[in-house]
C-alpha cells in the first residue's frame, strides 16, 4: 500500500490503461502541454506523447462527438471536462449518442467511453460552476454513472471504467484532488454498481457517495461520542445501484439517512428512499430522512455555501431525528 493523493491516484490508473491498451487516449482542455487543469494528466504527454493525450479547443460538444465516433471506431477514449458544468454543451452527444448508439443500432457498434471530470462545489465559483449532475445522468439507460469518495476507489473504478464496453460518466471533485488515501500496489480493479460498508453500525444506516461521504463519515464519528452506532455505506456508483446492500443494512438497523449533495427533486435520494419504501417498508422504524443541498441555485458567498450544502450538523439533526422523533 502506498499513499496518493486522488489526483495521482487517477493518473495511475489512465496510466496503466494507456501502457496496457494501445486503443485508450486521453482528450479534454488543457490535458496535455498544461498538465490538466488540476494537474491530473501530469506527464502523461511526456509518456504518450501528442498523438494519445490530446489538447482540444474550449469546444465541449465537438471533442465529445469526436470521442464517441472514435469509440464506435474501436478505440477507448477517456474525455475530460473541465468541469461537469460544461458538459452541458456537449450532452446531446452524451445522451442522444454515447448512450444510445447500442440499442440504435442494434448492437452493431458499442461505445467504450469514459467522460470524467469534477463536479458539484468546489468553493467560491458561482451558481454556473457549482452544479450536481450525477441524478441527470443515472436517469439515462445506457450509460454508468461512478462518483468516487477515495484515492483507492478512485484508481480501482477508473480502471474498471475504462475497461468497460458502455459509456461511462465518471464524476470528481476539485476540492479532493488534494486529499491523501492508501491504495494497493500492483494491478487491481473494482467492480462497477458495488456498494461499500465504510463503517460498520447497528443502529442507523447512512448513505452516501462522493465527496459528502466525508459528511456522512464524520457526522458518524460524532454521533459514536454519544453512544450512536451508525453504519455508513458509500455507494461509489449511482448508476447501477447497489440496492441489496443498502436493503441489507436497512434490515439491520430499522432506519435510513441519506446525504447528497444535488438539490431534493429527484435526486439519487429520492430514487432510494422509494425502494426502500416498495421493497424493505416493513423494515422501516422511521421515515427516510434525506439531507440535501437546498433548493437554490449555490451562491458565490462562502457563508451561503456553509448553509446551503449538506453539512455535519444537518446531517447529525437527521440521524437523532430518525432516532429519536420517529
Amino acid at each position: 500500500m502506498r499513499e496518493l493523493q486522488f489526483r495521482e491516484a487517477l493518473r495511475e490508473a489512465m496510466t496503466e490503461e494507456m501502457r496496457r491498451d494501445k486503443n485508450v487516449f486521453l482528450m479534454g482542455e488543457e490535458v496535455a502541454e498544461y498538465n490538466g487543469a488540476y494537474k491530473v494528466s501530469q506527464g502523461m504527454l511526456d509518456e504518450f506523447g501528442p498523438e494519445r493525450v490530446y489538447d482540444t479547443p474550449i469546444s465541449e460538444l465537438g471533442f465529445a462527438g469526436l470521442g464517441v465516433g472514435a469509440a464506435m471506431n474501436g478505440l477507448k477514449p477517456i474525455i475530460e471536462f473541465m468541469t461537469f458544468n460544461f458538459s452541458l454543451v456537449a450532452i446531446d452527444q452524451i445522451i442522444n449518442s454515447a448512450a444510445k448508439m447500442y440499442a440504435m443500432s442494434g448492437g452493431a457498434y458499442s461505445v467504450p467511453i469514459v467522460f470524467r471530470g469534477p463536479t458539484g462545489n468546489a468553493g467560491q465559483l458561482g451558481a454556473t460552476h457549482s452544479s450536481n449532475f450525477e441524478n441527470w445522468f443515472a436517469n439515462t439507460p445506457g450509460l454508468k454513472v461512478i462518483v468516487p469518495s477515495n484515492p483507492s476507489d478512485a484508481k480501482g473504478l477508473l480502471k474498471s471504467a475504462i475497461r468497460d464496453p458502455d459509456p461511462v460518466i465518471f464524476m470528481e471533485s476539485e476540492v479532493m484532488y488534494s486529499d491523501k488515501g492508501m491504495v494497493p500496489d500492483g494491478e487491481y480493479l473494482l467492480p462497477i454498481g458495488v456498494a461499500d460498508i465504510k463503517r460498520k453500525g447497528t443502529d442507523v444506516t447512512v448513505i452516501s457517495f462522493g465527496k459528502m461521504m466525508k459528511v456522512a463519515l464524520e457526522a458518524a464519528e460524532e454521533m459514536a461520542k454519544l453512544g450512536v452506532s451508525c453504519e455508513v455505506i458509500d455507494l461509489r456508483t449511482v448508476r447501477p445501484i447497489d440496492y441489496a446492500s443498502c436493503v441489507e443494512s436497512l434490515k439491520k438497523t430499522n432506519r435510513v439517512v441519506i446525504v447528497e449533495e444535488a438539490n431534493p427533486l429527484a435526486g439519487i435520494s429520492s430514487e432510494l428512499t422509494y425502494h426502500f419504501q416498495r421493497h424493505a417498508f416493513d423494515y422501516l422504524d422511521a421515515p427516510v430522512i434525506r439531507v440535501n443541498s437546498m433548493d437554490i441555485p449555490l451562491s458565490y458567498a462562502p457563508t451561503y455555501i456553509d448553509v446551503t450544502i449538506p453539512n455535519v450538523k444537518r446531517t447529525m439533526e437527521a440521524i437523532q431525528k430518525v432516532l429519536y422523533k420517529s
